[in-house]
């Protein structure tokens, strides 16, 4: 009896903002997936414009990519890509039987720090996920802090509220990592005795509270606790004022300033680190915590966001802060240790969230949406 083999699906991905960890997700996938795969994307930047009228120019590309024959089995829309919009715009050059699919690295609902925020952004998220088949969330947390915040947005309307949408768009809903391309080898860098090495690799964000991780930096020299802090994440329009104060005032601790262009050294940079902290107001997923832990730094997280489901519970006691006390303290007793991430910790780390493992998780999730034009 012939062995059952799973077919090979033509996979069109629409992308209105290929840059950082949405580029990394969508090249890592197409690298390691056994389907065939074609992307019309549109540059990482003007981000409101990209939600708002981005979906003209994907329309466009979409068009000239089925043009040349390839027929996609299924849609992959990205959460900034108005996919209701494109559907519209293009859907005559597109099968009539084929799966749509919304993948939310992130939402315009629950995204902190946004005093008067534009409620049309959201609304772009919610008729995305109208128009998909199938909604794809990054992390559990994610997925279900949306689901808590969805109702309170569609109800606070003129007329006609549309709450009765969430149930429908909740069974809709799964929930598929991020992958990660970690080296192979180990990097060539040498690991060197001395202070405690501190890693800053987030996005140089207000939302990531550099301040609060700079007023770390701060206690800790006023108590002299020895240390050294390499701040590398990318950085965004402007710097954020403390990081300014702290490149100033700290300057006798930093071991690298800047964003890492070549990804061998970045690598390298995080395979030098003793611990990655994160002082954030709000994580839908965590890739560079993964990227630095992948790399034995020991990581310290705060109790809450996507991070507990990250860190698998065993760990949570030892990686898990409650408050800026608590990180101080845990800290300062590293300082005399140097201690990096449990072996165990990493290996586990680097399975799970390996692009392999994860992109073998996406092709059976495809395999099991069935047959084009079926749920």
């Amino acid at each position: 009896m012939a062995s059952h083999r799973p077919r090979t699906r033509n996979i069109l991905f629409a992308s209105a903002f290929h840059a950082g960890s949405h580029r990394a997700w969508l090249e890592g996938f197409m690298r390691h997936t056994r389907h065939r795969c074609r992307a019309a994307t549109l540059p990482g930047q003007f981000w409101k414009w990209r939600m708002q009228g981005g979906a003209a120019e994907l329309a466009r590309q979409v068009r000239a990519i089925t043009a040349t024959g390839f027929r996609p089995d299924v849609l992959v829309a990205t959460d900034m890509v108005n996919l209701a919009a494109l559907l519209g715009l293009a859907r005559d050059a597109l099968p009539g039987s084929m799966h749509t699919v919304l993948y939310m690295h992130e939402n315009q609902l629950t995204y902190p720090g946004r005093h008067r925020p534009d409620r049309s952004l959201p609304l772009v998220n919610w008729l995305s996920q109208l128009a998909a088949d199938h909604i794809v969330f990054n992390s559990t947390f994610h997925r279900d802090d949306w689901f808590a915040h969805l109702p309170h947005l569609l109800a606070n309307v003129p007329d006609l509220p549309e709450t009765a949408s969430v149930p429908l768009l909740q069974v809709r809903s799964a929930v598929l990592p991020i992958g990660l391309d970690f080296p192979a080898a180990t990097p060539s860098a040498v690991r060197q005795d001395g202070p405690l090495h501190i890693l800053w690799n987030h996005r140089w964000e207000q939302d990531k509270r550099p301040d609060r991780f700079c007023a770390l930096l701060h206690r800790l020299h006023d108590a002299g606790i020895p240390f050294k802090v390499s701040f590398a994440g990318e950085p965004g329009a402007h710097t954020p004022p403390a990081m300014v104060s702290a490149r100033e005032q700290l300057d006798e601790h930093i071991d690298h300033w800047g964003y890492l262009d070549s990804r061998a050294d970045y690598w390298e940079l995080l395979y030098r680190a003793d611990l990655v902290v994160s002082t954030t107001d709000h994580e839908f997923f965590g890739l560079s915590v993964l990227e630095a832990l992948g790399s034995g730094a020991m990581p310290l997280l705060p109790h809450g966001f996507s991070y507990p489901e990250l860190i698998p519970e065993r760990w949570h006691a030892t990686c898990l802060y409650r408050n800026a006390d608590d990180l101080y303290d845990r800290v300062g007793k590293l300082a005399g240790t140097n201690t990096r991430a449990p072996a165990a910790l990493v290996r586990h780390i680097r399975r799970r969230f390996s692009w392999p493992a994860v992109a073998a998780a996406y092709d059976e999730w495809l395999d099991n949406l069935g047959s084009p034009g079926t749920s």
